[in-house]
């Protein structure tokens, strides 16, 4: 019998202060890389309860969810993390939100497996940290002539 595939949601914070990103730094056996705070929705949460709960855990955060701005779609068999995790099909929706303005990046209470930090990075210095999905990098740094939300299709 065949093993049962399920698509994974997953709600991601794109929160930015004086032209800086929040990013989270992990590190796995291929590497550093950052990622957006965020991460699986639990059955019976919204996409905002989601985004709320895994911003408290990985980045010891309250967050003000704000509107959609991108939908990606991430089918591992089609990018180079195949052979690490060759069913993953997940689809992210990704929202600008807000922190309050005192907020000192800090490990939230929950980590995720391989976090290491949690760090505003300057939109040019995106390369620098390995930010996946890379194909956000330009729709980042030009979001006030974006039109919203943007299905970015699978993409990485």
């Amino acid at each position: 019998m065949e093993k049962r595939k399920n698509i994974r949601n997953s709600a991601k914070a794109v929160i930015f202060r004086d032209g800086k990103l929040l990013v989270i730094i992990k590190r796995d056996q291929e590497g550093r890389y950052a990622v957006l705070p965020g991460g699986g929705q639990k059955w019976g949460e919204t996409l905002p309860e989601a985004l709320k709960r895994e911003c408290q855990e990985e980045i010891g955060a309250d967050v003000k969810v704000r509107k959609l701005l991108f939908i990606r779609e991430y089918r591992s068999d089609h990018h180079e993390f195949a052979s690490i995790s060759p069913d993953l099909h997940q689809v992210e929706f990704y929202f600008k939100c807000k922190i309050s303005r005192d907020y000192e990046p800090a490990q939230g209470s929950h980590p995720d497996n391989g976090q290491r930090e949690v760090r505003w990075v300057s939109l040019d210095q995106l390369e620098k940290v390995n930010l996946y999905p890379r194909s956000i990098h330009t729709l980042l740094a030009d979001l006030k002539h974006s039109d919203f939300p943007v299905y970015l299709g699978d993409i990485n």
